[in-house]
């Protein structure tokens, strides 16, 4: 009998070591394919081929592609891809005649924070086709640690509006640090004062991202602030 118990507290320890959380790893893909149009697509993407690893990278490739002005109704990135270039040669077919410069579609990006509870990936791309300018955006994707799925604010922020009063403090803060000289009123298009479609983790806190066009003129390009975790720790579920 005194051989039989220490075995067992092996196999608890066995057990529980093998049941022990572990976190996704991720990969830096590259799209290297010969396109008429200027393409490029560097992304991350997680190891394996658990369940974890499948739902992170399904999620981050619909991720990216939903920032995307595509027509194609595409979940595969290397398909919208390839509509893209594809519908650029029909552009330079039909309108032959014009001196336009190429289309082109970058994608980026990074995993910026991960714990064991959240991932946050930052996504930022770019089109062009044709015109005064491109098209550049950027989403801030929360992710949870365990299952990969899409966590919305929701999901992790208690209180909305007490958490709204707070950002808007911070907000305010961040024009009265800059150098432009802006108030609240250069934003928001005469509207109250609302969060962005984007906020996400870092290592120093909860970044708030409003993208072009969000609440300001294309002038003033990203708006962007930082509420550290000391701060909004009353607010958070999880971290």
């Amino acid at each position: 009998m005194k051989h039989i118990i220490p075995f067992l507290i092996f196999v608890i320890l066995l057990n529980s070591c093998s049941s022990e959380f572990k976190p996704a790893t991720f990969d830096t893909i590259t799209v290297e394919e010969p396109f008429e149009a200027e393409i490029s697509a560097v992304y991350s993407r997680a190891s394996g081929n658990s369940e974890l690893s499948n739902s992170i990278n399904t999620n981050v490739e619909n991720a990216i592609i939903s920032t995307l002005n595509t027509t194609e109704n595409k979940n595969n990135l290397t398909d919208v891809l390839k509509a893209f270039n594809k519908e650029y040669l029909t552009f330079k077919e039909e309108y032959s005649e014009l001196d336009e410069p190429a289309w082109e579609l970058h994608i980026e990006t990074e995993l910026v924070y991960q714990s064991e509870a959240v991932i946050t990936i930052v996504i930022s791309t770019y089109e062009f086709k044709g015109g005064a300018h491109g098209n550049d955006k950027i989403k801030l994707l929360n992710l949870d640690a365990k299952s990969g799925k899409t966590l919305e604010v929701t999901d992790f922020i208690t209180d909305i509006p007490g958490f709204t009063t707070l950002a808007k403090t911070h907000f305010i803060q961040s024009l009265e640090e800059n150098e432009d000289q802006l108030t609240i009123e250069n934003f928001f298009f005469g509207k109250p004062f609302h969060l962005p479609e984007n906020i996400g983790f870092s290592d120093e806190g909860l970044v708030l991202l409003y993208n072009v066009y969000e609440v300001a003129s294309y002038d003033l390009g990203y708006t962007e602030f930082m509420i550290p975790f000391g701060e909004i720790e009353p607010y958070l579920k999880m971290n």
